[in-house]
């Protein structure tokens, strides 16, 4: 997150302390960034805290940075061209978000869909590594749950304009009163019935907003994009095309193996609907059906990351200094995949 007034930059928790006076804006659109010279604002900042904090030089830390899958190849070398570069790391690697999520759960082979800000992906991975052919990403997730949260309550009176208004509307959504609807038909005939519970939610002023069918409508779009205009597949037809693009074999223990990951799956009974619409869709030979959340699943992908980077058996595929310059930005794409 960035924010500006008048040539100041704010970046991070800085400029979440001042998103009332200032404008914000961030690096990435659906998972890829679109604004390196942000992107290289909000890492310097990262490096700046931890050498606050921790003495860290950027000179002395190797680093292992996650990517959404199928993203451009490009962003890789310029991702390293920078860490490298600018920042003079001594060992560099990417790693897909998903297999680090996996890392986290203790397991090398299951079905991960991830779904955060930008971006939702179903991976399948087996011994550790990810099937990529059978990978399916749709631009659906938490912004978009956002964008048409902000909708629904301006529509019910309530004005978000200004992008620091609309970091309300993403407080509101990351709350507890938000959730998935079981069946959602038959959550809107309670509502018109007035049968769904209104809860309040105080703003930043202190004032009050009554919040009701929005709290199940906003999220409902992950299932069904067609309510905001996309003509997407919902999250749990991303994940049964991702399972079925395997061989016929290693599919019976994907099904009992699939693993939640990313923000955008903490909402209140993503799960219980998941498994309802996976067991409706899922071929007949599917018998065995199992969903993992972990508690922790908005924070797997680092926590993956953290164990696999200290792993001894891991030193070998750093990308180090050397080797960048000896052989430039193909080295990372013979290194990574």
């Amino acid at each position: 997150m960035l924010t500006q007034e008048r040539g100041d930059l704010f970046v991070g928790r800085n400029a979440e302390d001042k998103r009332g006076l200032l404008r914000l804006r961030y690096p990435m659109e659906h998972g890829t960034v679109t604004s390196w010279d942000d992107m290289e604002r909000v890492w310097r900042y990262m490096f700046d805290c931890l050498g606050a904090q921790f003495t860290v030089k950027p000179e002395e830390s190797p680093v292992l940075l996650t990517e959404a899958p199928l993203n451009p190849r490009k962003n890789r070398d310029i991702a390293a061209k920078i860490f490298f570069e600018t920042y003079n790391v001594p060992a560099f690697f990417v790693s897909m978000q998903a297999v680090l999520s996996l890392y986290a759960s203790g397991c090398t082979t299951g079905a991960v869909l991830d779904c955060g800000d930008g971006v939702t992906h179903a991976v399948p991975v087996c011994d550790g590594y990810a099937v990529t052919n059978a990978i399916t990403r749709i631009d659906v997730a938490g912004r978009d749950v956002t964008n048409y949260l902000q909708l629904l309550l301006r529509r019910a009176g309530y004005n978000f304009h200004t992008s620091s208004e609309k970091e309300v509307v993403r407080t509101i959504k990351e709350s507890k009163i938000m959730y998935v609807a079981h069946q959602y038909s038959k959550e809107e005939e309670l509502e018109q019935k007035k049968e769904v519970d209104v809860r309040d939610f105080r703003l930043p002023d202190g004032s009050l907003i009554k919040i009701c069918g929005e709290r199940y409508r906003a999220p409902e779009v992950l299932f069904q994009p067609h309510l905001i205009g996309l003509e997407y597949m919902g999250v749990h037809e991303c994940l049964i095309n991702a399972i079925q693009g395997v061989d016929l074999d290693l599919r019976k223990s994907l099904y009992s193996g699939i693993f939640l990951a990313g923000g955008s799956t903490m909402f209140t009974s993503f799960g219980d609907r998941l498994l309802n619409e996976v067991r409706r869709i899922a071929p007949a030979d599917a018998t065995t059906i199992k969903i993992m959340a972990p508690a922790e699943r908005k924070y797997t992908t680092w926590q993956g990351g953290s164990i696999l980077a200290s792993l001894e058996s891991f030193a070998p595929m750093w990308i180090t200094k050397k080797e960048y310059e000896e052989h430039g930005t193909n080295i990372v794409h013979r290194k990574t995949f």
